[in-house]
């Protein structure tokens, strides 16, 4: 498969994934705490990877483990927590607008601390994204007042984590199989998620009896095959096959996945929203690195 479209079908199929994975935490939220959720996502995932990942350690080199820990934290671990304490109070849609605006920040800091180049027609594109989530999300978007808009703060955060995350993939551990990466990094952030989950006094006896808990862990236990372990294997890859821009602009796409969900259970799609998408599209056009190899 040529690069081109490979990189396009990686970025279509991790939008439906991840652009799915917020119903998966509505629903793990409803028995579960976010400390709760988010450690047993992070378990529940090195389990999974541990099945088929032992022997793609060895091929990560020694000076390299640094990054691998580094990006483990900020790839996973915070991003983990962060949303599941945002989807608490705050809206989709308002998390919608937050998380686009990843691409600027990977944007950014690939400038200031990895020294990439900074091409006006990729600024450009990332803003014609962000307006395209915008327009997209404009009939349900909501700032709430009060001391529950500071939770959209844990979003900010978490597209700070996941742009230091994409930028270290790219220009870090480049060459490294992206199997090996995702199992190194939840190598290396199970014992914190472990000690987290102790301290927060896990429900363990009430797994078998209570239906609501082992329905919510169900619900976590698909998120953490699909949304996190394929998808972090396939994020790494899609990092390695193109640029760091390109890559994180799937959070354009994940409201797109959200209305079409709406969709599907009767909800209206207006000629509006149809505007932003083609505002999304074209914005991501515009980022992708047409210079590259095919």
């Amino acid at each position: 498969m040529k690069i081109t479209i490979k990189k396009w079908v990686y970025l279509f199929v991790l939008s439906i994934i991840w652009g799915s994975s917020y119903i998966l935490i509505k629903k793990g939220l409803v028995a579960l705490t976010p400390l709760q959720l988010g450690s047993i996502r992070i378990l529940m995932t090195t389990i999974i990877l541990s099945l088929f990942g032992w022997k793609q350690l060895k091929k990560i080199p020694i000076k390299a483990w640094k990054w691998i820990v580094i990006t483990g934290f900020f790839g996973t671990f915070f991003p983990s927590y962060l949303f599941a304490f945002a989807e608490t109070v705050i809206d989709s849609s308002l998390a919608a607008v937050l998380n686009g605006m990843t691409p600027l920040f990977t944007l950014l800091l690939g400038f200031f601390l990895f020294n990439s180049k900074l091409k006006w027609i990729k600024i450009f594109g990332v803003l014609v994204g962000f307006m395209g989530t915008l327009v997209l999300v404009s009939n349900e978007f909501t700032i709430r007042s009060g001391d529950k808009s500071l939770y959209s703060l844990y979003v900010i955060a978490a597209t700070l984590c996941y742009s230091i995350n994409v930028n270290i993939l790219k220009y870090k551990l480049q060459g490294i199989p992206a199997l090996a990466i995702a199992f190194g990094n939840f190598i290396s952030i199970t014992l914190p998620a472990l000690v987290i989950l102790f301290i927060v006094d896990f429900p363990w006896s009430e797994i078998t009896v209570s239906t609501e808990l082992s329905t919510s862990l169900g619900y976590i236990f698909i998120l953490s095959f699909l949304g996190t372990a394929i998808a972090k294997v396939m994020f790494n890859e899609l990092v390695s096959i193109s640029t760091p821009v390109f890559s994180i602009s799937i959070t354009y796409f994940l409201p797109i996945v959200a209305i079409g969900w709406g969709i599907l259970d009767n909800e209206q799609f207006t000629s509006i929203q149809w505007f932003g998408c083609a505002l999304i599209l074209f914005g991501v056009n515009l980022i992708t690195d047409k210079s590259r190899k095919k």
